[in-house]
Parts: structure tokens; sequence; C-alpha cells
């Protein structure tokens, strides 16, 4: 990533946002410059690179915010720092929790379809936004940047496969122990031949998100606890030790020898 590094410090930007909507990264060009590394090819060439910092705009929310603005048209989302929960929106004010999102993820936001959509900060978060259309547009001519897209969009199309497996076979246990398994690939830290996972978002969301209640959920994170297979500390830290073992409690297939 250096030709981008190079390229990031002859450029200036606006003014810094506030520490409180973007922890960890204090101005506009530490978001952009992430995302840079994180999304763009080594070798983009200056104009490329100009083309896609003119279409960045820059957005921050605390807790339980939901900072996009309503611009009517699809946006691409890059999580700078924080995690988000994409929420869709039916009729009567029902809401479902489609995916969540965390520090380095790439996010299809659409301005609306058969459903409304909300991108709600989990946490203080920093975001990179772009309109989809001309974000699509100037990557068209960047092969690299295409391809990394692509496989960023094939591994969400699998989480969806995932997910409407959870909702529509699995039971509730298989429901907690699949989300824990793929937090451990996500989110997890890896320690003593296991995980540890600071989990950003509430048992009401992990509920909402799996189509079960709060109670289901404790009573399931109690039982995956009495099996050894975790233990909790607080409200977000969960340790798991038993990863193969989460794996077929989860429903998942074993993997071949």
């Amino acid at each position: 990533m250096t030709q981008i590094k190079d390229v990031v410090l002859r450029w200036s930007y606006p003014q810094a946002m506030s520490s409180d909507h973007s922890p960890g990264l204090s101005t506009t060009s530490e978001q952009f410059d992430r995302f840079a590394s994180a999304i763009l090819p080594c070798g983009i060439c200056d104009r490329a690179f100009a083309r896609f910092r003119s279409l960045a705009r820059f957005d921050g929310a605390a807790t339980g915010k939901a900072p996009l603005a309503k611009t009517g048209e699809d946006q691409i989302v890059f999580v700078a720092s924080g995690a988000t929960k994409l929420v869709a929106h039916a009729t009567h004010g029902r809401e479902q929790i489609v995916a969540f999102h965390f520090a380095g993820d790439l996010v299809s936001v659409p301005a609306r379809a058969a459903h409304a959509y909300t991108l709600v900060a989990l946490q203080p978060c920093a975001l990179v936004t772009f309109p989809a259309a001309a974000f699509m547009l100037a990557a068209r001519a960047e092969a690299g940047l295409l391809n990394e897209v692509l496989q960023r969009a094939l591994r969400a199309l699998d989480r969806s496969r995932e997910k409407s497996i959870i909702l529509g076979r699995k039971s509730a246990q298989e429901r907690v122990a699949s989300f824990l398994a793929t937090m451990a690939e996500r989110i997890g830290a890896p320690q003593d031949g296991g995980c540890v996972l600071d989990l950003p978002m509430s048992r009401r969301d992990i509920a909402d998100s799996l189509g079960l209640t709060i109670e289901t959920v404790s009573r399931q994170f109690g039982e995956l606890r009495d099996l050894g297979l975790l233990e909790t500390s607080g409200r977000s830290i969960v340790k798991l030790h038993d990863l193969a073992g989460l794996d077929a409690r989860a429903g998942h297939l074993p993997v071949a020898a």
C-alpha cells in the first residue's frame, strides 16, 4: 500500500471530526486513509485516487444513532471504526436486523426497495460513504478494486445464505451457536486454542437478528456454557473454548479429513 500512502500525504483534507464520533480516528484524512489501505488497489493512479476522494463523505455516530443522511440513492459505506447493524423496516413499525458490520467492512445500504433500510451504530463509529452508482462507475476502470468488491460481495452472500438456513431450519441452540461461530470468524481474538469475542451488540440485537426472544438467547448461552463450550464475562465478553464443538452444535457439516 506504499503508493496509496504516498498519495494520501499529497492531499489536504477537511477539518477533524469529533473524537466522540470516530474513536481512534480523529480526522477525515485518517478515515479515508483506512478506506484506501483496505479497499483501493496498490497500483491505483493519482487521478483515480482523486476521484474516490472527491466522492467520499464522512459520517460519525454515537451508540444507537443512525448517521447516514437520507439521500434518496443507494450508498456504499466503509466502516472505518466501530460497529453497526443494518436494519430493514416493514409496515406497522416492524423491523429486522439484516446484518452486523464491523471496522473494515464495506456495506451496501439501499435507499429504499421493498423495505426501507437504516444503518445504526452499535458503538461509536466512523464511516466513509459514497453514492453507490458513482462508486461502481469509478470502480469499473480498476480491476483490482472490482475484484475486492466482488470477493466481499460473495462473502456477504455466503453469510446471507447461512442466515436464511438459520431462520428457516435451525433450532434455537443451533441459531445461537451459528451466530457465535460466525462472530468468531469475523471479530474473534485467538486465545488458548479458542477465541475471545467482545460483542458490541446487545442480547436484544442478537435475539432480533436470529428470530428468537431475549429469554431464549440467554437460556441458550447458559446451555452452551454448561456444555463447556463458552464462558461469559459481563455484558459483552464471550470466551469460546471449543470452536469445533461449537460448529457441531451449530449444525455445520464436519470438515472432511
